[in-house]
């Protein structure tokens, strides 16, 4: 007997149904169903219904059936194209994270002005109800009918299918009799089942991402399975907008991009402050857990990355040199570096486990094209940290670092999710291994108590990895830390120690980083706090206000005696009227303003305003300083601290 989950509920299906929509005629009606998942696949309701198992209804209202209708919206997409546009060849229209596109072939490309006509011819489509049906077609006849269409890019594609993974038959969907479009699905059971659409703008890109081929145009679009899902999304990108950490970066003075150097940002003295006293941060925290201090090379040789197995997975990426007629990279990564110093000395067992940390800066050839602020760059410090230790530490040494995550995030305002990414296509290593670093991560992630879900095919080259998405404070979603378990690089540097048994035995190293690039962290901060950091983070902690003349006296005593507790204070005390210096330190995000006027400094206290407004009256000094104190940088723990405090994430 076959089972169905519809609403939340189980239900008995009887077999011999075809269809999903047969399938459905059994069931009650609980909402809207615009596909089927079984066996971890999604279908839509159009495809045969399997025979065993249970099968999940999918409604547009999930992960799943968004996907079904940006998918879906695409095609409409590229309907309302080619009934405008009749010339166009249309070839590509992927779902990515944020909605969708769909690429085009078009003299002079497109303009955000043809966008109102296009939604408008969109809408057309949806309103007609139309049927959308799949058709199952040989390559050969699949080849002859786009090649009558003259849709090149089409024949291209299906013959690229069929050379690559030798199938004979393709699948394409139809909108009625109207259009269609080769794809292999799924997609909703009618037009009129995409509830929401927006398209965003228009770019060029180059043809199977190769800037070797033809320039095509793009149109990217979102959908939603609600007008209120896509009127949040809106509300969200015009949030987004005010808090684009460029614009704050330079109306901030914190830095700034330049054409000598593609993709690097150069920090002024403000961002330098902000990015060291975070880096202070996470080195006081790494030595507090027991990690050591260390520095390797910028360049090294390109044999090492061949021992490494970079050069044959990950060389694209990275930039090399000649030096004294050998060959040399500049580095993308620390882990090589760290296990030559581990080399260096006889270690036994109970030198392990060996922390070693390195605020190492690494270069990454990143194209141009995805290069984004300090959210992608291609020179970027990452606070890395290499663990090596004996398989029966991994669990333990993994739950120190969850530990320090924890801390790290929950102390800067953000929650997180957590993913398990499991072998990729292209990796290094035998499968038994593979099961082995995999079986570990997910006891220990479940030990923690911590909620995750698996990301199938996207670890490291070498191994598995928990990946780490920050919340923002307007609910956008960041990857960040990781922690990688390795069991393949040790091998291949020939890394050892002396076990209980006095054999010699390989080490397991764990790849460990927890804000990432501090390059990329900095950039979300500045969004997630709109450039309001915390007092101990900020550059100028306090603005000294004066009024009038006779309150300038005290105002140098004040800050003179701030300045003695170690804070940051600028001091204003020229003619100008105190709304404009309020207005000006306000555009300066700076925390706290103490304003000081003549009655104030006779009874030696001050008005004390905050970045957002608020303000308290009548405060002696050392009730300022109290407050100043709730601000300090907060203290960074012992292990044993954390140890009762599981960590979790919301």
């Amino acid at each position: 007997m076959m089972e169905a989950v519809l609403g939340g509920s189980r239900h008995p299906l009887k077999e011999g149904a075809k269809t999903g929509f047969e399938a459905l005629k059994e069931l009650p009606r609980v909402g809207k169903v615009i596909g089927y998942k079984h066996e971890g696949t999604v279908y839509d309701l159009h495809q045969p219904f399997p025979t065993t198992g249970t099968v999940e209804f999918v409604g547009p209202d999930t992960p799943e059936g968004l996907d079904i209708i940006r998918h879906s919206t695409a095609h409409v997409l590229a309907e309302a194209v080619k009934k405008l546009y009749p010339q166009v060849q249309v070839t590509i229209g992927p779902v990515i994270e944020t909605g969708f596109y769909y690429d085009f072939v078009r003299e002079g490309g497109f303009k955000e002005e043809d966008l109102a006509a296009i939604e408008a011819e969109m809408g057309n489509i949806v309103k007609a109800r139309k049927k959308v049906r799949r058709e199952d077609w040989s390559v050969a006849k699949a080849v002859e009918y786009f090649k009558g269409l003259g849709e090149h890019y089409k024949v291209e594609i299906i013959q690229d299918l069929a050379a690559k993974s030798g199938q004979d038959s393709v699948s394409v969907y139809w909108h009625n009799d109207d259009f269609v479009d080769l794809c292999r699905g799924p997609h909703v059971p009618y037009t009129s089942d995409i509830p929401a659409i927006k398209l965003m703008s228009v770019a060029g890109a180059y043809w199977r991402g190769d800037e070797k081929n033809a320039m095509l145009a793009r149109i990217y679009g979102t959908a939603f399975a609600s007008k209120d899902g896509l009127k949040a999304y809106l509300h969200q990108l015009e949030e987004a907008k005010k808090r684009d950490h460029r614009r704050i970066g330079t109306d901030m003075g914190l830095f700034s991009f330049h054409a000598e150097a593609p993709a690097s940002p150069f920090f002024h003295p403000a961002g330098a402050f902000i990015y060291a006293e975070l880096q202070s941060f996470l080195r006081d925290l790494n030595r507090s857990f027991g990690y050591q201090d260390v520095i390797s090379p910028l360049i090294l040789s390109q044999e090492l990355w061949k021992k490494s197995g970079h050069y044959d997975n990950y060389r694209e990426n990275m930039y090399f040199t000649e030096v004294d007629e050998r060959d040399f990279a500049v580095k993308p990564m620390n882990c090589p570096g760290h296990c030559l110093i581990y080399k260096t000395g006889h270690t036994s067992y109970r030198s392990l486990p060996m922390r070693l940390a390195e605020f190492g800066r690494v270069h990454r050839h990143e194209r141009s094209g995805v290069t984004a602020g300090l959210f992608r760059v291609r020179s970027f410090v990452q606070d890395d940290a290499h663990v090596y230790c004996t398989e029966n530490q991994i669990e333990s040494e993994i739950t120190r670092i969850l530990e320090m995550v924890r801390f790290f995030y929950n102390t800067l305002g953000f929650t997180f999710f957590v993913e398990l990414s499991t072998r990729p296509a292209k990796r290094m290593g035998d499968e038994a291994v593979w099961d082995k670093a995999e079986a570990a991560l997910e006891r220990t992630l479940k030990a923690a108590r911590i909620d995750f879900k698996v990301n199938p095919g996207d670890g490291a080259f070498y191994g598995p990895k928990i990946d780490f998405h920050l919340k923002d404070s307007i609910g956008r979603t960041h990857q960040c830390g990781t922690v990688q378990l390795d069991f393949q690089m040790p091998g291949r540097f020939e890394l050892e120690y002396t076990g209980t048994d006095n054999t010699t035995h390989t080490p397991v190293m764990i790849h460990r980083a927890i804000a990432g690039s501090l390059e990329r962290f900095m950039g979300i901060f500045i969004e997630h706090t709109a450039g309001h950091f915390p007092m101990w983070l900020c550059p100028t902690q306090a603005a000294i206000l004066t009024i009038s003349e006779e309150s300038v006296k005290f105002a140098h005593e004040l800050r003179a005696k701030l300045e003695s507790e170690g804070y940051r204070v600028a001091l204003d005390d020229s003619n100008d009227k105190l709304a404009g210096k309020i207005k000006h330190f306000q555009q300066a995000k700076v925390p706290f303003m103490i304003v000081i006027g003549a009655r104030e400094a006779e009874a030696r206290v001050v008005s004390l305003r905050t970045s957002s407004g608020e303000q308290k009256q009548g405060l002696s000094v050392e009730a300022l300083l109290e407050e100043f104190r709730k601000q300090a940088r907060p203290a960074i723990p012992k292990p044993e601290a954390l140890a009762s405090k599981t960590p979790s994430n919301p």
